[in-house]
């Protein structure tokens, strides 16, 4: 039940980024979620998209480094402390959490986190043993 995450490498150079989501508008695809982190010299995008095959081909295209990894999505309540029980269940799992970053959508009742974990299948059974609701692509698709 794993989503894609796009993980981009970008030159640390100004107009990079509007030149990704420049290419990605004038193709219909539609950021979820999106995280940055940088160096001097360098920075790593990650997206949720909706449509991730046409986001591939067509940054492949401009010739940007592209990696396909599966990631985690989890729907959590938008209340203190419900974020840390996610995060409580991995932990109690013995799952190691590499890094999270939140969608750019929400409802009222939700918030909508990516994870990144060494082993998603376990990660996915004991949250969702633990009553959360993974996120699908179908999910990302109504958002």
């Amino acid at each position: 039940m794993a989503i894609k995450q796009l993980t981009i490498f970008l030159e640390n150079k100004q107009g990079t980024i509007v030149s990704v989501t420049d290419t990605l508008a004038a193709n219909n695809v539609n950021i979820r979620a999106l995280s940055i982190a940088e160096t001097e010299d360098f920075g790593i995008l990650r997206l949720i998209v909706n449509d991730a095959r046409t986001a591939v081909s067509k940054l492949s295209e401009e010739g940007y480094l592209i990696k396909v990894t599966d990631v985690v999505g989890v729907k959590i309540g938008d209340a203190p402390g419900k974020l840390s029980a996610a995060l409580g269940v991995l932990s109690k799992a013995g799952i190691n959490m590499e890094y999270l970053y939140a969608f750019m959508a929400r409802t009222e009742k939700h918030a909508y986190v990516v994870l990144r974990v060494e082993d998603n299948a376990t990660a996915e059974k004991a949250l969702e043993d633990a009553g959360f609701h993974l996120i699908t692509d179908a999910d990302i698709d109504k958002l």
